[in-house]
């Protein structure tokens, strides 16, 4: 019988410090449940209610959730939790479809911009900024969306992060797409933010479950314009409208939009910013040009945007002037933009074929744009054992949902042409176990 951690402690940062200091070291598993606070509170000799202070300061920091009936738990990806467990590594011999990368064989080359830049190097002062040459550039990328507050951060995260640290406390509701971008929702349980499903169809999220998160008290809302991870939905210009309309009697929330696909997406964009006075609108570039490119461009609010800028001068400073004068260069070169339209071709070319290849073997496999299909499954864990029993590794929907059905996501970014056959066999036997698929001669 296994030993349980002996948590410790007499006062709530001491029980929480505990708690964190198993999380962080394995000795406390995702997913694993938490004694009951009288319960703990006797083993420990103190008041349950140190014991529930405990637990709320662990649930602000993300560390664990309430799971109804069955107590507290530690979050199956806890933001303290070690890296192997919240990103474990693909077996050797799997094909990696699981990571929601681009392809870094369609990268474009950096080295005749990074050349550019190191001839015209010149000295910075310790108080740069945005450059003007990198917004005057970004203002004219944005197309709909309205540029009179610009300024750059060091990715989406990022921003993300300064925004709703700007604009929220814990404890606040905060409205956003299920299923949704991992990562996202990893943040929102770290900042201590209550986080609201809003269903999203390959439209965009849906404005009756948008209203429906609103009148609960959503103070803000997050939704993704093109790309959508894990599903590839795409705000139409009809859902825009849509979307528009049921926030127009809540001037006052949030509105984060996150475009984070940027030059790969083939797809008009339809934005909603600006339909609250409360906004921002953000554009990265490491999708398009690397993985080291970790630089977004955030429009917004005069507010919003002054108080993004003031919190950087108050830790990172500055996104360093090398990348932004990187990027300037990129985007201005014609090699790297033909690079980026291939990437774009290519992509939307092994994703339909996947999906196509799917619906005709009546598998309804989401994937409407971006690099990742989305397919509804029974049981997400036999899912994904059999599709790596026929070699190709994929990820579990429930990194992405809330409260929606159990899925799968197969992303494209690694996917080559002689994968296609045994990964469609492997995955209609994944979403039907009991049909006998029929392996490729």
């Amino acid at each position: 019988m296994a030993v349980r951690y002996q948590i410790e402690g007499t006062t709530a940062a001491g029980i929480s410090i505990s708690v964190e200091y198993a999380v962080t070291h394995g000795t406390l598993a995702p997913g694993e449940n938490l004694p009951p606070v009288r319960a703990l509170a006797h083993e420990l000799g103190v008041s349950p209610n140190t014991v529930a202070a405990a637990y709320r300061q662990l649930r602000d920091r993300g560390v664990v959730e309430t799971a109804g009936r069955n107590g507290t738990r530690v979050r199956p990806r806890p933001p303290v939790a070690p890296r192997l467990a919240a990103h474990p590594p693909v077996p050797p011999g799997l094909v990696d479809l699981s990571s929601g990368e681009p392809d870094t064989e369609l990268l474009p080359a950096p080295g005749p911009a990074l050349a550019r830049v190191a001839a015209g190097a010149t000295a910075t002062n310790y108080m740069s900024g945005p450059l003007p040459a990198l917004i005057a550039a970004a203002r004219a990328r944005l197309g709909p969306v309205p540029a009179a507050h610009v300024t750059v951060t060091a990715g989406a995260l990022d921003a993300l992060e300064r925004i709703l640290s700007a604009h929220l406390k814990a404890g606040d509701r905060i409205a956003v797409e299920d299923p949704g971008w991992a990562r996202l929702l990893d943040l929102v349980a770290a900042l201590g933010l209550h986080p609201l499903p809003v269903a999203v169809d390959d439209d965009g999220p849906d404005p009756a479950a948008l209203a429906a998160a609103l009148h609960r008290g959503a103070k803000a809302v997050i939704v993704t314009s093109r790309a959508q991870n894990p599903t590839g939905a795409v705000i139409t210009g009809a859902r825009a409208a849509g979307l528009r309309r049921v926030l127009e009697p809540f001037p006052h929330v949030l509105v984060v939009e996150d475009d984070h696909a940027a030059e790969l997406a083939s797809e008009e964009l339809h934005t909603i910013a600006g339909a609250t006075g409360c906004w921002a609108f953000l554009r990265s570039t490491s999708k398009p040009y690397g993985p080291d490119l970790r630089l977004a461009i955030l429009a917004g609010d005069e507010t919003t945007v002054a108080r993004v800028e003031g919190r950087m001068q108050l830790g990172a400073g500055w996104v360093s002037t090398v990348l932004q004068r990187l990027v300037v260069e990129m985007w201005s070169d014609r090699d790297v933009s033909a690079a980026v339209a291939a990437a774009r071709s290519e992509y939307e070319q092994r994703r339909t074929r996947l999906v196509e290849m799917l619906r005709a073997r009546s598998v309804p496999a989401r994937g409407r744009s971006g690099i990742n299909v989305w397919l509804p499954v029974a049981d997400e864990t036999s899912a994904v054992t059999r599709v790596r029993d026929a070699g190709f590794a994929v990820a579990p929907g429930a990194l992405h949902r809330i409260g929606g059905s159990p899925a799968i996501r197969v992303s494209v970014g690694r996917l080559r042409p002689a994968m296609y056959e045994p990964l469609v066999a492997a995955l209609v036997g994944a979403v039907r176990p009991g049909e006998r698929v029929r392996q490729p001669v």
